[in-house]
């Protein structure tokens, strides 16, 4: 029994071992099988891409920043440059305790919170091993400082670098604008090589508009490394390209005088070259200083600036929006000769007032004892309201609103800056969406003189005023003249070649009525006339800033901030009109005394070359 029991052991175990051999087997197979599958794919299938992870082990890749382009005005002086400075930058990762660090330099360099707050914010955006910047335009006293202590500061050192710097400061500051540090929010946006290692980025103004072409084209590095990640050998170098150098259409000499002429009053004064659509003068008063916005404005000085009544960050010439007031007296005067709806000889008769068909309300005419028998060439040469109420009556809200769109009201310039606001100019289908309530008669009487509802920008008024002398040629604003590469020079922004069609007697029949706005016995701007060498277009406008009731009269004694604005549009010669302007003047008064004389400055010293003296007369 005993002997049985042993074969049939051995047979089972022997049945057991080979089970085991062949499973054993079978997994070797099945191992080199997909070793080799493996090695296949690695040699042929994804060759190529871990031969460039290996290389990139190997070589580490850096940006070159390139030179950010020059700003100049018509006359090639420096609007926006850069100046060699140098930046006080920290490598967390190379630092032994950051805060400690953070610290120790506050007390060194004497460095206000708002300054760690802001690395602090840079610090979060970068990874531990890139240098961040702390301080972006080191004094002469902070490097020397620094220097002698830097053996204690490690992961701390001192890099040349660029800054923009705006040799015109307040004058510039709403056109050629600023840059400022890179925000949390545009380092998402922007690509990645293209601003590793760059600190700045157009903020406002020309260098918002035109980062793309100011900013240049990043260059880079490819540098070997060790296995320890030091480098040991440049392999290659791109060179950046260099920004386009921006021509500006802006005349500096021209933007001093419309910025001097502005003093004491908040407003803006835009002058636009008529045949090209070249902005002379862009000027919005007050201002204020860009540079300090470089590199990073204190929050105190921030806070100051914005607090301030007067607004002086706010770009009034692009963005404010004011009652036009009679200025679009001549505007309504042509639509009315272009509908047939009246003819320059035909005449009615102004009591004072104007009243609708069995309504007691009165519309008042800003001269209480009125004009008379009053014509279109009269009407606007005494700027008289009851005209204009009658004529827009006659006209109805919506062929003014379509006539006066042709002109560029309720819409956008196209100016090449960001951020303009369109205005308004009504119409019967606007106030439906926009108020819920149908259009009235009376909505319609006001806007035939510029006020209700009716707004617009200094822009818009300067490039209607140039399309009017530019006799219906549609002229487009813009600022950028050229732009200038190591390879090329190309133009700035096209005119349209727009044209409003309109009967030579019709636009020959306001001119005169705006030429006998400064020339004529009863212009309401004829304090211009004298000395001038040749004949001014224009009109003047008041716009009201609360409304006087039917039984008040207009008190001048009133809060400076609840008195009339005051208008002028104006463009010369009268015959060959080569420059338009436009004036706002916020609670002004009286537009030919308070807004004509600073567009006078403006035009007769690009006329003529003659500056104004100390006390504003040409010289």
């Amino acid at each position: 029994m005993s002997s049985t029991h042993k074969i049939r052991d051995r047979i089972t175990e022997s049945r057991i071992l080979l089970n085991r051999v062949t499973a054993i087997s079978m997994l070797v197979v099945v191992c080199i099988f997909g070793l080799v599958v493996r090695l296949m794919y690695l040699q042929i299938v994804g060759h190529e891409h871990y031969a460039l992870l290996a290389k990139n082990n190997r070589i580490k890749t850096s940006s070159i920043p390139p030179t950010r382009g020059i700003i100049y005005d018509r006359q090639g002086r420096i609007l926006a440059q850069n100046l060699p400075s140098y930046s006080l930058e920290i490598i967390p990762e190379q630092a032994k305790d950051i805060e400690d660090t953070l610290h120790r330099l506050q007390v060194l360099l004497d460095l206000t919170d708002d300054v760690l707050d802001e690395f602090r914010k840079q610090q979060k955006r970068h990874k531990r091993f890139e240098s961040v910047p702390l301080l972006l335009s080191l004094s002469d006293e902070e490097v020397a400082r620094f220097a002698v202590a830097r053996p204690f500061f490690p992961g701390v050192d001192i890099h040349a670098i660029l800054v923009r710097y705006y040799p015109y400061g307040i004058l510039t500051s709403h056109v050629v604008g600023y840059v400022g540090r890179i925000n949390e929010k545009e380092l998402k946006e922007l690509p990645e090589a293209e601003y590793s290692g760059v600190f700045h980025i157009g903020k406002v103004g020309i260098e918002l508009s035109y980062e793309t072409q100011l900013h240049g084209k990043a260059g880079y590095t490819e540098v070997e490394t060790n296995a320890q990640g030091r480098s040991i050998n440049v392999l290659n170098r791109v060179e950046p390209i260099a920004g386009e150098n921006l021509y500006l259409t802006l005349d500096m000499d021209l933007q001093k005088t419309a910025y001097d002429s502005l003093e004491g009053y908040n407003g803006a004064l835009v002058a636009i070259e008529i045949k090209t659509g070249g902005v002379l003068a862009f000027a919005s008063h007050p201002s204020f200083d860009p540079n300090p916005f470089v590199n990073g404005i204190s929050s105190k000085a921030y806070k100051a600036l914005q607090d301030s009544e007067d607004q002086p960050m706010f770009n009034r010439a692009l963005r404010g929006l004011y009652p036009p007031g009679s200025t679009v007296k001549p505007f309504v005067g042509l639509a009315g000769l272009e509908y047939n709806i009246i003819t320059n000889d035909q005449h009615i008769y102004c009591p004072g007032y104007f009243q609708l068909p069995n309504v007691r309300h009165r519309f008042r005419d800003w001269a209480k004892w009125g004009h008379g028998s009053t014509n279109l060439t009269s009407a606007l040469t005494e700027s008289c309201d009851v005209y204009f109420y009658s004529l827009a009556l006659n006209l109805g809200i919506d062929r003014m609103h379509d006539f006066l769109q042709k002109f560029g009201f309720g819409e956008k310039t196209g100016i090449d800056l960001v951020g303009e606001k369109e205005g308004l100019f009504p119409s019967q289908k606007w106030k439906r969406t926009a108020k819920k309530v149908g259009w009235a008669a009376g909505d319609t009487v006001i806007t035939g003189i510029g006020q209700g509802f009716t707004q617009a920008s200094p822009t818009q008024l300067a490039r209607a005023t140039a399309t009017l002398a530019n006799r219906g040629k549609v002229v487009t604003p813009h600022l950028v003249d050229k732009m200038i590469n190591a390879f090329s020079t190309s133009p700035g922004p096209l005119q349209s070649g727009k044209l409003i069609p309109l009967q030579e007697k019709n636009l020959n029949a306001v001119i005169a009525g705006m030429v006998n706005v400064i020339h004529g016995e009863k212009g309401t701007a004829k304090g211009l006339a004298k000395g001038l060498k040749y004949q001014m277009a224009g009109k003047t406008g008041t716009a009201q800033v609360y409304t006087v009731k039917q039984n008040e009269h207009y008190n001048k004694s009133i809060d400076l901030k609840l008195r009339d604005h005051a208008l002028f549009i104006s463009f010369a010669p009268a015959d060959d009109p080569k420059i338009a302007v436009a004036v706002v003047v916020e609670n002004g008064g009286h537009g030919g005394t308070t807004a004509a004389p600073m567009a006078a400055k403006v035009i007769n010293q690009y006329l003529t070359g003659e500056k104004p003296d100390a006390t504003g007369t040409p010289q």
